[in-house]
């Protein structure tokens, strides 16, 4: 355990607790916190979604998704009965994240899956790991905001000049309701489920690598967490800010906020762009008040302190194939994840619990943007698992 890291994560994070506290409201400082329960959890278990779909499309290995099937499962039937009766904890109407399908979603999530491969994390896996030491995720970080903005600049084309449809909720734009629709995805869970499962039993891929762990209690602070129960824990935080915020968990839309507001201090006009129109509150208020922003702080923080009582936070040396592809794929995320209505948890984990077809679409096309990733990911000195390795 490094020590002096965890103390340092654990006064940061009670420092900025009270400035969220004192300058914003205590539903903004809860968030902070739910936040920081989602970066221990995502470090602790090295929870990944980039790696989960690396894992299938190369080796047939089904652990990680699998996983996201647990996940998805617990947070849709949780969804279902927070958005049919309206509980709130705050006051505030719960809505679940319900997007339209078109060519900005097949185009977005498709670019999302091959960004995500190069820049090796996902949204949630981008700042996890900036908050574990890696020093190449940060510049995955700088890609994303990036990406992020340009996607901003580009959002009204993109909405206006490209085919889309309506915006379709299993449970709202059909008969079914939240009842039959839960039933509908519980089914469909189920069938990836063991349907992956029978893949696995005749590919016999490679298992995924052990984290190093501790035994007995230690292992609650220390690591590793089975991977089913942080998929249970991440489905339970993300049904507390859908009751919390109204919202479910989100990421990627503080990066456009900090990119524009970064813009506006040289004099850019960005609240002229499609994208903020009727948000130019937000670009004028603090960055604290934006609770995406202060639970992406509160993961980074929380990564942190995981990293340090696990002894992980090593920073290191970054290779310049490295460095080409993480900032390329940090872009082509940014970019991806203002067309998509989202990323990896605003899309597909959000969209999908909320039950929306956006959810399910990204899901698609960004696994059959991490099989096209597979034959680039080389080219910048990154390996693929192999079906003969030990461990993927």
């Amino acid at each position: 355990m490094q020590k002096p890291f965890v103390l340092l994560g654990i006064v940061a994070a009670i420092a900025l607790f009270a400035i969220i506290l004192f300058t914003t409201d205590a539903v903004q400082s809860i968030l902070f916190l739910v936040g920081i329960a989602l970066g221990l959890t995502l470090l602790y278990a090295r929870f990944g979604f980039t790696s989960a779909f690396r894992r299938l499309m190369a080796v047939g290995n089904v652990q990680g998704i699998q996983a996201h099937m647990v996940m998805l499962a617990v947070a849709s039937t949780l969804f279902a009965v927070i958005l049919s009766t309206g509980f709130s904890f705050t006051g505030t109407a719960p809505s679940g994240y319900v997007s339209p399908v078109g060519i900005s979603v097949l185009f977005g999530a498709f670019i999302f899956g091959i960004g995500m491969q190069l820049g090796s994390g996902c949204a949630s896996g981008t700042l996890y790991s900036v908050g574990g030491g890696s020093s190449s995720m940060i510049l995955t970080l700088i890609g994303f905001i990036a990406g992020s903005v340009i996607g901003a600049y580009h959002f009204t084309f993109w909405m206006e000049e490209t085919w889309s449809l309506e915006p379709f909720s299993l449970a709202e734009s059909t008969n079914l309701g939240f009842f039959g629709a839960w039933v509908v995805q519980m089914g469909l869970f189920a069938a990836i489920y063991f349907g992956l499962k029978f893949i696995a039993s005749k590919k016999n891929p490679p298992a995924m690598k052990p984290l190093p762990t501790t035994t007995g209690f230690k292992k609650v602070f220390r690591g590793a967490w089975p991977l089913f129960a942080a998929a249970i824990i991440l489905a339970l935080l993300n049904a507390l800010t859908l009751t919390i915020r109204g919202n479910p968990w989100g990421i990627t839309s503080a990066f456009a906020l900090w990119g524009s507001k970064f813009l506006e201090m040289f004099g850019v006009n960005v609240a002229s762009w499609g994208y903020w129109q009727g948000n130019a509150e937000q670009l004028q208020n603090s960055i604290l008040a934006d609770s995406t922003s202060v639970m992406n702080f509160g993961i980074i923080i929380g990564a942190f302190i995981a990293a340090a009582a696990t002894g992980a936070f090593k920073p290191g040396k970054i290779k310049p194939g490295i460095a080409a592809g993480s900032i390329i794929g940090g872009l082509l995320m940014g970019y991806g994840a203002r067309l998509a209505f989202g990323c990896n948890i605003g899309a597909y984990f959000g969209g999908i619990a909320s039950f929306s077809l956006h959810g399910w679409v990204w899901a698609i096309m960004a696994m059959l943007g991490t099989g096209l990733a597979l034959f680039i990911r080389p080219i910048f000195g990154l390996k693929n698992p192999k079906p003969k390795d030990t461990i993927c």
